[in-house]
């Protein structure tokens, strides 16, 4: 991975691409989900500029970023960076801001119609932590496939809801909305990316060539590339994050244990 400040949202992109697969063949494109797991189908745009000035008409934080609305020349505008002070009448700088539309918040149980991720410039926002909410800054240029291509062969899960990751995409239609518990080896990881951490499973069911021998999941819990762990989670299926990213299925909000 590349480390790179100055491609924060650039970078944010290429992990969410990451986070699932590129083409309609292999998952229907793919993006993340949420701090606010964005349960609507988003759409995800450049902003026109460079940054974006306005003075604070509103603030608040959750999940570690601020929430400002501001006031700019072209009108008022939603925007989130990594949490940090303000206050309402101060005039701040949204730099390499992203626009999404339809963004859902669950911390704040609403959702923006259209609304700016980006870093707030000067010297608060170099000091701005990189929070875990929804696009998160992170300055990282993954690679799209998964980090760990070694043979696996793991055991299948127990219990009622166990599947394997070919029986969860062979029986996805039939187990939408429900839970499913999978044992497999955790082949990437991406933390802090739309507040949650997104793990790529392997059990070494499904083609190789194929998009059933690999699931994505998200969840609040964390894992290592070669961790072998089980994961316990909701199904979702043709899930819609915007920008060209979607999933044909996944585990959202599981719980991991090794």
């Amino acid at each position: 991975m590349r480390y790179g400040m100055l491609a924060l949202f650039a970078a944010t992109l290429a992990t969410l691409a990451a986070c699932g697969e590129t083409t309609p063949s292999a998952e229907a494109p793919a993006a993340p989900a949420a701090e606010a797991a964005p349960v609507d189908p988003a759409a995800a745009a450049p902003a026109a500029a460079g940054s974006v000035t306005g003075s604070v008409l509103e603030t608040m934080n959750a999940a570690s970023y601020t929430y400002v609305r501001i006031k700019t020349e072209t009108g008022e505008v939603w925007a989130a960076v990594p949490e940090t002070k303000t206050a309402v009448g101060e005039t701040i700088t949204i730099v390499n801001p992203m626009t999404m539309t339809n963004f859902t918040s669950k911390t704040l149980n609403r959702t923006f119609d259209s609304i700016l991720f980006g870093q707030l410039g000067g010297a608060a926002g170099a000091a701005a932590p990189a929070g875990d909410s929804p696009m998160v800054a992170m300055p990282s240029m993954p690679a799209a496939e998964p980090v760990d291509t070694t043979p696996i062969n793991v055991t299948k899960a127990t219990g009622a809801d166990a599947r394997t990751i070919a029986e969860l995409w062979a029986e996805k239609a039939k187990l939408k909305g429900g839970t499913v518990t999978i044992h497999g080896k955790v082949v990437k990881s991406t933390s802090g990316v739309m507040g949650k951490n997104w793990l790529h499973l392997r059990d070494g069911t499904g083609a190789a060539a194929g998009p059933d021998n690999d699931i994505t999941v998200t969840t609040q819990g964390s894992a290592a590339v070669g961790d072998v762990v089980t994961v316990k989670g909701t199904v979702t299926t043709d899930k819609d994050f915007g920008a060209g990213y979607s999933y044909v299925v996944i585990v959202e909000d599981a719980t991991v244990t090794k």
